[in-house]
């Protein structure tokens, strides 16, 4: 077995040494291999490298591998791609890692050049910056596969030769440039489409800086990156408003140069499942093949909303190079399949937060990231929901006494906030109005996270009928929405709908939901002259779910019916706000700088399981 090596430093492991950290599973052995070892000391942290060495994907198509294709049977993945004109097949074993460290992978080849390919890419600090080991073993297939291979390897070498100097050098880029692909040249119709629908943009108020940053990454971006556009990931990159984006995206997506997506994400692996165009393509239930599990959209991380590059302005396939498994479920920051009777010892880094444990479906129960908590951690079977503190960096103790194979893991609890959820479309003003066509099939429901619900009433309606009349009274009503609407709008805020006189408005930020309700008392001000219209307000905060209703998406549940409910405790120039909505980030800040004086009250009923606690508001007193 040979070994090439890039450089030979002091301190350098060497591959037995890796072998004896990362040993071949027991099965392959004794099997004959042909190997390397590439070392490279790299300026840059571990953490600032291991996004993109993990990313293998990527690293592949830099390197010139091959397009691979993946499908779910039976609750495992299998790979093909075509390499050197021979097919080749496999399957794709789950990998091992610890983040910022260390990642295995291992396939086991059914047609090709190759009956088996282990792989281990570990990282390790170094007084420069980092050192990376990239051991590669193959147990090849015949005569002509272990040539093929041999002749392969040095291939593989001078690619990384080039690839990883540079990629050091570029750390500090949103996204290294050697890593990127050049886009293909569009058509003619293609720009001029671009163009058209950049002046139409720009025609309908839309702010230039962020008009122009999409339409040139839809025309310059690459394909791994325009799949699955991310509006919260790219407004962070670009340095824009995030609703500005949005705006942005929604309307290009009217004009065809974007497609809208609503994608169903795997609780367990937190992958995509289903890809719908439509909200109302989106089905009550999605299954997960590898994870073996069904699930609703009836939880607040079921759905995420992306965008697509319009197929009239440029095809944008999704190409795979490498199943690329800690990349793509960055979430879990230790996973480790241990052999029956087998231990391991781990020392993962640890970021503050909560974070989950398992071994196999077993397990359930938490780590809390503490500085006051243990350095050592073993793998107990405890009671589900039984928390334990330990450092960011404890000693983790593994051990499967069992007889078959079992899979260790620790994950991060909180999800990536990357995720444009269907809650802040659904709040979106935008959104309601540019697809209003748009709807939620009859049996699904969606679950829309926390939302601050906004009920506006108008004080004396009764009265303000008889006198006016019908015909004149509608005339105030539909002004005074006009002038309600406009306020929602400003504050980021969405009307769900109207009832009779009233308005239901959706805020995903409880302290946009007190501004409105602030400045739509400022407009209907005691001395307005113009206007009889006076309102009374209530605000409640909780999670809700999104169901179809006359077309519409309507928002229904407890958290809904609770702020209707609030405007008995409130009358003309009051807001009735919930404790829940009171305690909502920010709000307490903002009162105080109003120097707002609140009562406190409390709202009972016997539909209620306890008195809901209400602070209320007087915004004018007559």
């Amino acid at each position: 077995m040979a070994t090439t090596k890039v450089s030979a430093s002091p301190g350098e492991l060497t591959k037995a040494q890796i072998l004896e950290l990362h040993p071949w599973p027991a099965e392959f052995a004794k099997d004959k291999k042909i190997d390397r070892l590439w070392v490279f000391d790299l300026p840059g942290t571990p953490a600032a490298l291991w996004p993109w060495i993990s990313d293998t994907s990527r690293m592949n198509r830099a390197l010139g591998t091959a397009e691979m294709t993946f499908v779910e049977k039976a609750g495992k993945r299998f790979g093909s791609s075509k390499a050197g004109g021979v097919k080749h097949e496999w399957l794709e074993v789950p990998w091992n890692w610890v983040v910022e460290q260390w990642l295995t992978s291992l396939r086991i080849y059914e047609r090709g050049f190759m009956r088996v390919n282990f792989a281990i890419h570990r990282l390790e600090p170094i007084p420069s910056g980092t050192r990376v080991y990239l051991y590669y073993g193959v147990v090849p297939r015949g005569a002509l596969g272990a040539a093929a291979i041999r002749i392969g390897f040095p291939t593989i070498e001078r690619a990384y030769k080039r690839i990883l100097p540079a990629l050091a050098k570029q750390l500090d880029m949103p996204r290294p440039e050697i890593l990127q692909l050049p886009p293909p040249p569009l058509e003619e119709e293609s720009e001029a489409r671009l163009r058209k629908g950049r002046d139409q943009l720009l025609a309908d108020g839309l702010p230039a800086k962020v008009v122009d940053a999409l339409i040139d990454f839809i025309r310059t971006g690459d394909d791994a990156d325009l799949h699955r556009i991310q509006i919260r990931e790219r407004a962070r990159v670009w340095k824009v408003p995030e609703n500005d984006l949005l705006r942005v995206a929604l309307h290009a997506t009217r004009g065809g140069l974007l497609d809208l997506s609503w994608d169903t994400i795997c609780p367990h692996c937190r992958g995509v499942r289903d890809e719908n165009s439509a909200l109302s393509s989106l089905k009550a239930a999605s299954h997960c093949e590898v994870c073996e599990v069904t699930f609703g959209t009836d939880t607040p991380e079921a759905v995420e909303v992306t965008f697509r590059v319009h197929p009239s302005i440029r095809e944008v396939p999704e190409k795979l190079y490498c199943s690329a498994e800690p990349s793509t479920k960055d979430f879990i920051r230790v996973q480790h399949t241990l052999g029956p009777g087998a231990k391991a010892t781990l020392k993962p880094k640890l970021e503050p937060g909560r974070y989950t444990v398992w071994a196999g479906h077993r397990g359930g129960w938490y780590i809390d990231v503490d500085d006051a908590g243990a350095d050592t951690l073993t793998w107990e079977d405890h009671p589900e929901g039984t928390v334990i503190k330990t450092t960011s960096m404890p000693t983790v103790h593994f051990e499967n006494d069992s007889d078959q194979p079992e899979r260790f893991s620790i994950e991060r609890v909180q999800w990536k906030d990357d995720a444009l959820r269907p809650g802040m479309l659904l709040s979106f003003q935008d959104f309601r109005d540019l697809f209003s066509e748009d709807y939620i099939g009859a049996d699904v429901k969606l679950a829309v996270g926390e939302q601050t619900l906004l009920f506006t009433d108008v004080v004396g309606s009764t009265a303000f009928y008889a006198v006016r009349g019908d015909p004149s009274a509608f005339v105030e009503i539909k002004k005074h929405f006009d002038e309600v609407f406009a306020i929602v709008v400003k504050n980021r805020g969405a009307v769900v709908k109207t009832i009779g006189d009233a308005v239901m408005a959706t805020f995903v930020n409880p302290v946009d939901a007190i501004r409105a309700s602030q400045q739509i008392h400022n407009t209907f001000h005691p001395k307005r002259t113009d206007t009889p219209i006076r309102l009374r307000i209530s605000l409640n905060t909780g999670p809700c779910i999104a169901v179809r209703l006359n077309s519409n998406a309507d928002f229904f549940g407890g958290t809904v019916n609770i702020a209707a409910k609030l405007q008995a405790l409130a009358e003309g120039y009051q807001i009735a706000m919930s404790e829940a909505t009171y305690r909502g980030a920010g709000v307490a800040e903002f009162l105080a700088e109003q120097q707002v004086m609140l009562e406190t009250l409390e709202y009972t009923s016997k539909a209620l399981p306890a008195p809901v606690s209400v602070k209320r508001w007087t915004v004018y007193r007559e």
